[in-house]
C-alpha cells in the first residue's frame, strides 16, 4: 500500500511593495552644490521674502544656481536644501557649502527644527520631507546633525565679535523675536558705549520702518552727511545745543544706515566707502568749529590755549588712528579685539561718540569751553593707553602670531 505524498503547506506572506527608485542623476558628475529652497514660505522680513534672502546669501558665497526640488532630485552632485521659511546667519552659509551630509538644526517657534542640509541630489526629496517634519532623519541617510553652536563659527572677524550665529524657522508666532535677533546680529562686538547700549532699540524700530519702504542705506548716509554739515555750522556759530542735537541725530543715522544695509542685504562697496569716509573725516572739523564757536559767544581763549587744545585733539585723533592701522598691518589683528580689556576700552576711547558725551555735559552746564578741554585731556590719555597697547602687542608678537580673545572656545 502506497502512501499519498504529503502536502507541504507554505505560509502566505504579504507581498512587499516595490521600492521607489531615486531619480536617475542627469548629466556629468558635479562637485559644486546647487541651492534648493523647499517647502512653504514664511513671512517676509526686512522688506524681502525669505527665499530671496537665502538666494542672495548663497550667491554672496559663490553659489548662484537655484533649482526646484524636482531638479535637485535629478542633480548629479551635491545639493544644499533649505526650508523656505528659514533664516540663516551668513557665517553658516559657507559651512553648509563645504560640509557634505550636514543637517543644520535651528530654532523654531516651538523648539529645535531642522532647517538645511547638504546631500547628494538623489537624497534631496527625502531631505525635503525631513525639513518639513514629515519624516525622521534615519541612519541610512548618514546625516551629521549639528546646531550652530556646534559648528565652530562663533567668531566673526568682519564685525569684530564673538557670537553664536543663528538658524531659525520663521512663523507669525516668532517673527518679532527673529527680527530682533537678526538686527542685533548686525552689531559689531567692539564699538563705543553709545552705539552698543543706547542706540539698539530706537535703531531697530527705525530700521524696521525704513526697510520695506525702499529707502536705501545710502539715502540714510546722505541724510547723516547733511546733519553733519549742519552740526559743523551751528558749532561754528556758537549754538552748541542746536549743534549737538544735529550731531547726535547724525550719529544715530550712522548706526541706522549700517544696520539697514545688513538686514536688507544691500551692502555695497561704494556705500561702505561713503559711510566710513564720512566717519573718518568729520570729527576733527567739529572740534575746530567748536573751538572757533567759543569766540562767537564771547569766550576768548589765549592763542596758546587755542592751539594747545585743538592740536592735542587733532594730533591725538590722527595718531590713534595710525596706531590702529599699524596694528592691523604689522600684527594682522585689530587692536581692540586682542584682549577683553581692549574691547572694553573701545567703548570709551576718545572717538566721536564718547567725546560728544563730554561736550554735551559741558554745554548743558553752560561751560562749553570746559568740554573741549576735557576732550583734549581724554584724547591725550587715550593716546598714551593706545601706545601701551601697541607696545604690549608688539612684544607679545615675538612669541608667535596674535589671536583675538574672541576666537577662544
Amino acid at each position: 500500500m502506497t502512501k499519498k505524498p504529503r502536502k507541504i503547506l507554505r505560509r502566505k506572506t504579504a507581498a512587499k511593495p516595490p521600492a521607489v527608485a531615486a531619480p536617475a542623476p542627469v548629466g556629468p558628475r558635479r562637485f559644486t552644490p546647487v541651492l534648493c529652497i523647499a517647502g512653504e514660505a514664511g513671512p517676509a522680513l526686512w522688506g524681502r521674502s525669505l527665499a530671496e534672502r537665502l538666494a542672495l546669501q548663497f550667491a554672496k558665497e559663490g553659489l548662484k544656481d537655484t533649482v526646484s526640488l524636482a531638479e535637485a532630485a535629478r542633480h548629479n552632485g551635491p545639493v544644499v536644501v533649505v526650508r523656505a521659511d528659514a533664516v540663516i546667519d551668513q557665517p553658516l552659509v559657507p559651512i553648509l557649502l563645504k560640509r557634505p551630509n550636514l543637517l543644520l538644526v535651528g530654532e523654531g517657534a516651538d523648539g529645535q527644527v531642522p532647517v538645511a542640509a547638504q546631500v547628494q541630489g538623489a537624497q534631496a526629496a527625502a531631505i525635503a520631507e525631513i525639513l518639513a517634519g514629515r519624516r525622521e532623519a534615519t541612519q541610512e541617510l548618514k546625516l551629521l546633525k549639528r546646531t550652530p553652536a556646534e559648528l565652530d563659527a562663533d567668531f566673526w572677524k568682519t564685525l569684530r565679535k564673538r557670537e553664536t550665529p543663528y538658524a531659525m524657522a520663521v512663523s507669525a508666532a516668532n517673527r518679532d523675536a527673529v527680527e530682533w535677533r537678526m538686527f542685533m546680529g548686525t552689531y559689531k562686538g567692539a564699538t563705543d558705549i553709545v552705539t552698543k547700549h543706547l542706540w539698539p532699540l530706537p535703531a531697530f524700530h527705525a530700521t524696521r520702518w525704513l526697510a520695506p519702504r525702499g529707502i536705501s542705506p545710502n539715502m540714510v548716509t546722505a541724510a547723516a552727511a547733511l546733519l553733519m554739515a549742519l552740526a559743523f555750522w551751528l558749532f561754528l556759530d556758537g549754538r552748541f545745543l542746536g549743534g549737538l542735537a544735529a550731531a547726535w541725530a547724525m550719529t544715530f543715522l550712522d548706526t541706522v544706515d549700517g544696520k539697514l544695509a545688513r538686514t536688507t542685504l544691500t551692502s555695497s562697496k561704494w556705500g561702505d566707502i561713503f559711510d566710513h569716509g564720512i566717519d573718518l573725516v568729520h570729527p576733527p572739523f567739529w572740534y575746530v568749529a567748536w573751538a572757533l564757536g567759543l569766540g562767537a559767544i564771547g569766550i576768548a581763549w589765549p592763542s596758546a590755549l587755542f592751539w594747545w587744545v585743538t592740536g592735542a585733539i587733532l594730533g591725538g585723533y590722527v595718531l590713534q588712528r595710525a596706531i590702529e592701522g599699524i596694528a592691523i598691518k604689522w600684527l594682522g589683528l585689530e587692536i581692540h579685539i586682542w584682549r577683553p580689556i581692549d574691547t572694553l576700552f573701545r567703548q570709551v576711547t576718545a572717538r566721536r561718540n564718547p567725546n560728544l558725551i563730554l561736550l554735551t555735559l559741558s554745554a548743558l552746564i553752560g561751560k562749553p569751553d570746559w568740554g573741549l578741554i576735557a576732550v583734549a585731556l581724554w584724547t591725550l590719555a587715550c593716546l598714551v593707553l593706545h601706545g601701551l597697547q601697541l607696545m604690549q602687542a608688539l612684544s607679545a608678537r615675538r612669541q608667535g602670531p596674535l589671536t583675538s580673545w574672541m576666537t577662544a572656545r
